[in-house]
């Protein structure tokens, strides 16, 4: 029984020791860091699908339209 109880006593101030540590930590990320990844991920993200919709829209899409038309625009 003795050694039950130093065991689980023991057990248990391992146990405060390691909660210790953890409250008492400073490092990490905080809710600003977090913030900022996400802000800079949605800027990124807006200014490439901007740039992909006047690629679309200026370059690609009237060459095609273009295509298309002569394709079918045959006069035989």
């Amino acid at each position: 029984m003795k050694k039950w109880l130093k065991a689980a006593k023991e057990k248990s101030m391992v146990t405060a020791v390691l909660a210790k540590q953890t409250l008492c930590n400073r490092r990490g990320e905080g809710y600003v860091d977090t913030g900022i990844k996400i802000l800079i991920a949605v800027v990124l993200g807006a200014l490439l699908l901007t740039g992909l919709y006047l690629l679309f829209n200026g370059t690609i899409l009237p060459t095609l339209t273009q295509r298309i038309k002569d394709m079918f625009n045959y006069k035989g």
